[in-house]
């Protein structure tokens, strides 16, 4: 495993400018890391709590720009859906988020080929009218998005040392 280091400082003045600031910190630090590579082999050097902070951050990314739809048809059905991913967030606290997750799971699992075929940009677009049932599920992430990135940074701060070395 890659030891990922941050200042005290950055972390500090990171925590200071809020749940987003803190997590884009250690996220970043993360991915630095590993050059911002996510691939079989830098995910081989990152232990599961990094991988999972980094995916938390994909997700938030992908659902709230594009919804679930997005987020599989960019090729994340298999990081997300044949992963741990949900049952972390439950390790994590987040029951709901888990729920949610493996909500979109069985509907990848019915969906999924379709979402990821080749497609044109107004094929993409259709995909939301031919997939509604991911709609309740994109709404409920974008409303509770700032919840579960708060939970996410409380359990990150109280597991630091999972995550990162803080230097002084």
């Amino acid at each position: 495993m890659k030891e990922v280091f941050i200042s005290d400082d950055t972390l500090r003045q990171a925590a200071q400018g809020g749940t987003a600031s803190f997590l884009r910190a250690v996220t970043d630090v993360v991915k630095e890391s590993v050059d911002g590579e996510l691939t079989a082999e830098t995910m081989q050097e990152l232990n599961v709590h990094q991988v999972t902070l980094w995916a938390f951050d994909i997700l938030r990314e992908e659902v709230c720009e594009g919804g679930f739809v997005q987020l599989i048809h960019n090729g994340y059905g298999p990081f997300f859906f044949q992963n741990p991913f949900a049952r972390l967030m439950k390790d994590w606290g987040l029951r709901d988020l888990s729920k949610m997750m493996y909500a979109a799971r069985d509907l990848y699992h019915v969906h999924g080929e379709a979402l990821v075929a080749d497609c044109t940009d107004d094929e993409f677009m259709a995909l939301y009218e031919q997939f509604p049932d991911f709609d309740d599920l994109d709404d409920e992430f974008v409303d509770r998005e700032d919840e579960f990135a708060e939970s996410v940074a409380h359990y990150v701060d109280a597991h630091i040392e999972d995550f990162v070395k803080v230097e002084s």
